[in-house]
């Protein structure tokens, strides 16, 4: 259940201005590397989206319409930056562990040797 009812297009307009001033805190975070910083932006979206639940279509006018549009493509921007720290923390992982064939099944081609999955817990007696 939404914490706020949104029952005017000024009302709409408040929360999604709020919402772009968020996802351009979160860019801020994201670049910076702020763990801090992301997870609150996370939660302060997740409870604009709880404001924004339910709110009737009819309130869309042409100023929310432009600032749905700017959260729309701006939270897009973030996700995929998102994706590209989370590729490069992969490609640094993969270097410090000498590639990502220890992701691989044993078997199959490149796998390294490394003894399947829970097989130390086997050995016990």
């Amino acid at each position: 259940m939404s914490k706020s009812t949104i029952a005017t297009s000024a009302q709409l307009g408040t929360t999604l201005r709020k919402m772009v001033a968020v996802l351009q805190e979160e860019r801020q975070a994201l670049a910076g590397l702020d763990l801090e910083a992301i997870v609150g932006t996370g939660w302060d979206k997740e409870s604009l989206c709880e404001d924004l639940e339910g709110t009737a279509p009819a309130l869309v006018d042409p100023e929310c319409r432009g600032l749905l549009e700017a959260a729309r493509h701006m939270n897009e921007v973030n996700r995929q930056l998102r994706n590209l720290i989370a590729a490069n923390v992969a490609a640094r992982l993969d270097a410090l562990t000498g590639g990502p064939q220890l992701y691989r099944l044993p078997g199959s081609r490149g796998a390294a040797t490394v003894p399947p999955p829970y097989s130390y817990a086997r050995r016990r007696g």
